[in-house]
């Protein structure tokens, strides 16, 4: 499972809110909960920054998002361009330079993965808190949107292997991430994931999510 995690963290609409002056994690959790009921597929454009803190290295790549149950595909664009797909218990990873696909086979262990590629999509609080140890960071503005920003610690001892943190911040209008960080273990280095043009419940149809690959694709199946 650690080979899944590691390519997972390498990577990766509600009802109006009803005012947000001192805002309470409870509060917060209900507006999350809220949410999630209302909340069944989603699309956005990715943009993601690998810091690497010991030689100031900084990388950005820019890609979409989609979203919808247990379903998703994030498309990188060129030049390192990479297909990430998620089809239930199944997750790929599409190296179209390489032609290479990895298939694993994510098991009881899906919950995890999820940690790492669905956070805040349609989470509900209760599941946040299920997952991390959870603090109320503030309710900063990114951009123009209005966030509360979260800082969340995981609870499992596999994802602590991977990621010591995670800071989310929530758009306050929709529930929905505006942007995430996550730092690993064992170094200061982080990646920041920001979302934005976010299209809450769009009609995606199922072909999205099936895997084609061209032909001549090697196919591998790691151990996890």
């Amino acid at each position: 499972m650690g080979l899944v995690l590691v390519a997972a963290s390498s990577l990766l609409a509600a009802a109006p809110h009803r005012g947000h002056e001192n805002l309470t994690l409870d509060g917060v959790q209900r507006q999350m909960d809220e949410a999630a009921r209302d909340f069944h597929s989603l699309s956005a454009d990715v943009e993601r920054t690998k810091v690497t803190v010991v030689v100031n290295d900084r990388s950005t790549e820019t890609g979409t998002i989609r979203v919808r149950g247990d379903k998703m595909v994030l498309q990188l664009n060129a030049p390192d361009a990479r297909t990430v797909l998620r089809n239930g218990d199944t997750f790929y990873l599409y190296n179209p330079g390489l032609q290479r696909v990895e298939e694993y086979n994510l098991g009881k262990n899906r919950g995890l993965v999820d940690q790492f590629l669905l956070l805040g999509f349609g989470t509900s609080g209760k599941e946040l808190r299920k997952a991390y140890l959870v603090t109320l960071e503030g309710e900063p503005t990114i951009g123009d949107r209005k966030t509360v920003e979260l800082e969340l610690t995981p609870r499992s001892d596999a994802v602590r292997k991977q990621i010591s943190k995670v800071d989310l911040w929530l758009d306050l209008s929709s529930m929905l991430p505006v942007q995430q960080e996550f730092y690993e273990t064992g170094s200061d280095d982080y990646s920041i994931v920001r979302y934005s043009h976010v299209v809450k419940n769009p009609s995606i149809p199922d072909s999205v999510f099936k895997p084609h690959w061209p032909k001549g694709t090697q196919k591998v199946k790691p151990q996890a």
